[in-house]
């Protein structure tokens, strides 16, 4: 494709010779002042614009910054025209953005010389920038795949431990949308707003799957116990909240962004906190616990009723199990964010009518 230079100058002598100079390789524009250049910008891009220093209106140093401050414009390449050959002048056309400087009365083989060859690095430099952007979708492209990798590898995972107590799977895939659902909806609230953001409910949904990943050191003899567990079995399940932050750290802690990881970790040792510091491993209460931790407390809780277990069945209709949550506001569960949880009850039931009419 044949290349454009627009050459803006008001001598019209300057621009008849710059079209004898360069028409015979370019295809040349001419414009008489800084005016007419952005009148013919708006409908053309020129590949190179050779501009006069000295314009009456608008110099060429208003006419470059005005360039340099428009988006569509600023990449163009500028090379300046001027009788004025001081090192003052030229420094001062450089300091302005331009990337070459021509005297005049122009000499044919130097224009010619300094329009090649900055058309050439313009060249160059337009080639790399779409090798860069080919590289970076590329390795956007292989690091999405690799995440969606990890993230079914550690679903994976999460459905293997957790099929040891008869939940086959559904609680991991559960328990991720009752997560996503309520963090978004705390965010679209304007909610722990110091916390919740688009990132952390994205990290919050592919955090869900590993918060009960330290029961694959438990037993199976109290995981899968059909009656009530003994003071000692009790508190050897409750270690599982212990072992998962263990397995988190020497698995992903040195790989993974550390917001993510300390994300897990909080979601993992402290879901089975209580509001009123109740709770276990560590009887922290009120807003020392974490707000991701919180989050998981519900979903687990919500699931954990409404889905049948080893050791008990599943709790219908849906208001049963919302009563049960509403009864722990303030003492198992942040009294706000229950409150959020059971105002959602429409798509909650919805997401449960959906997963029973899918066998899923």
């Amino acid at each position: 494709m044949e290349q454009i230079i627009l050459v803006v100058d008001d001598d019209r002598t300057n621009l008849m010779f710059a079209q004898k100079i360069l028409g015979g390789e370019y295809k040349v524009a001419a414009a008489n002042s800084g005016a007419a250049a952005f009148r013919y910008l708006e409908n053309h891009r020129p590949d190179l614009i050779l501009l006069d220093l000295n314009m009456p209106e608008m110099d060429g140093i208003e006419a470059i910054e005005r360039l340099k401050q428009t988006e569509q414009y600023r990449a163009i390449p500028v090379i300046f025209l001027t009788a004025d050959r001081s090192a003052e002048t030229e420094t001062r056309c450089f300091q302005a953005g331009a990337v070459d400087f021509v005297g005049k009365p122009f000499a044919p083989e130097v224009l010619l010389s300094r329009v090649h060859k900055t058309l050439e690095l313009e060249g160059y430099r337009n080639r790399l920038e779409n090798m860069v952007e080919e590289q970076a979708e590329i390795i956007t492209s292989r690091t999405r795949q690799i995440e969606e990798i990890q993230e079914a590898v550690i679903v994976g995972m999460a459905n293997l431990i957790e099929s040891r107590d008869g939940s086959t799977g559904k609680h991991v895939k559960n328990t991720q949308t009752y997560v996503h659902m309520l963090a978004q909806e705390l965010k679209n609230r304007g909610m722990y707003a110091d916390v919740i953001d688009d990132t952390f409910v994205e990290m919050i949904r592919k955090a869900a799957p590993l918060h009960d990943v330290g029961k694959i050191k438990v037993a199976d003899s109290i995981l899968q116990k059909p009656g009530k567990l003994t003071p000692d079995e009790r508190i050897e399940m409750q270690k599982h909240t212990i072992y998962s932050r263990e397995i988190i750290r020497s698995i992903i802690g040195d790989v993974e962004d550390p917001r993510y990881v300390k994300m897990i970790e909080d979601i993992a040792m402290y879901h089975h906190e209580y509001w009123n510091g109740e709770g276990y491993p560590t009887g922290m209460q009120g807003e020392e616990i974490p707000v991701a931790a919180r989050i998981m407390a519900l979903a687990d809780v919500f699931d954990a009723l409404a889905e049948e277990r080893c050791y008990k069945p599943a709790i219908r209709p849906i208001e049963r199990v919302l009563g049960i949550i509403e009864e722990g506001k303030g003492t198992q569960f942040d009294p706000q964010m229950a409150e959020v949880f059971l105002s959602m009850r429409k798509e909650l039931e919805q997401y449960l009518v959906r997963r029973e009419n899918s066998g899923s």
